[in-house]
């Protein structure tokens, strides 16, 4: 069986090198920006005590160890990610906490053996990345037992996501994608799924039923000063994607370009950080069996 699909392949390397980098440089970040939208998803799918969970896209793990907590001693839950650097620092703090009920597996979620018999199949922001979103669905379907659930956290359109949409807007007024580069990218991209129709139809087509896609809006903690914010929005997202795949040619205007990004976020910043509105689709499903 293959252990990455050939249209993944491209984006497997992006992160399992250059994103692995910038995600865990501003995790400190990142990790508590983000966790307003799986708690509000835990809220949706409810982890009960000794269910079985695949975590799927688990990233360095933030959200396995929270499912483990939930489903508790008797449960289990397995984090997977096609990232191999991000399952092994997943893998080792897990262990270092004396985590028992979680393990950690290297695979594309597209063609992976996932195993079967799961209660639950959860993803923050790990589905939008797929070539083939329909088979990797599938596939997580597969694993899950008859009346097993999904749900899974995908950002609604970069309108809604000013945090990330305002850097993009700016970058693109000097910059363009270049048509050739050796650097990789990360797949379709993080608004892959943005699309509540598009979504609907790839979980359907996917084979789950009661499908339902409830928005979660909040207030998105950027950085705690001007300078962090600008940082994160340099180095992820459509503004870091282009300025990475840009290269020189970036990194020749690179202080224009902070100075157009601290002022186009400047009225966001308050007392306790520079926040902005963040907007994302929690999609609960069921495996019918």
């Amino acid at each position: 069986m293959e252990t990455v699909a050939a249209d993944n392949e491209e984006a497997v390397e992006a992160w399992s090198g250059v994103l692995f980098d910038r995600w865990a440089k501003h995790r400190d970040v990142l990790a508590v920006s983000i966790r307003p939208f799986s708690d509000a998803a835990y809220g949706l799918c409810r982890p009960q005590p000794g269910e079985r969970v695949l975590d799927v896209g688990c990233g360095l793990g933030e959200t396995t160890l929270a499912l483990a907590e939930m489903v508790g001693p008797d449960g289990e839950v397995v984090g997977i990610d096609a990232g191999e650097r991000f399952v092994d620092a997943a893998a080792e703090e897990a262990a270092a906490n004396g985590i028992e009920n979680v393990r950690y597996v290297t695979g594309d979620v597209q063609v992976a053996d996932l195993g079967s018999g799961y209660d639950l199949a959860f993803s923050r922001f790990g589905t939008m990345f797929f070539a083939s979103p329909v088979a990797a669905l599938r596939n997580v379907r597969s694993s899950l037992r008859p009346g097993g659930r999904l749900c899974m956290v995908v950002w609604r359109s970069k309108l809604a996501n000013e945090w990330l949409h305002r850097g993009e807007l700016v970058v693109d007024q000097y910059l363009e994608r270049p048509e050739e580069t050796d650097e990789p990218t990360c797949g379709p991209g993080p608004f892959s799924m943005a699309n509540a129709d598009t979504t609907s139809d790839i979980v359907t087509a996917a084979g789950f039923t009661d499908i339902a896609l409830h928005r979660c809006d909040i207030d998105y903690l950027m950085g705690d000063d001007l300078d962090k914010a600008i940082e994160v929005v340099m180095a992820i997202g459509p503004a870091g994607e282009l300025i990475r795949l840009a290269g020189d040619e970036a990194e020749k205007i690179r202080p224009k370009l902070e100075a157009e990004l601290s002022d186009a976020y400047a009225d966001l910043v308050r007392d306790d950080g520079v926040w902005a509105h963040a907007s994302t689709w929690i999609v609960t499903a069921a495996n019918p069996g």
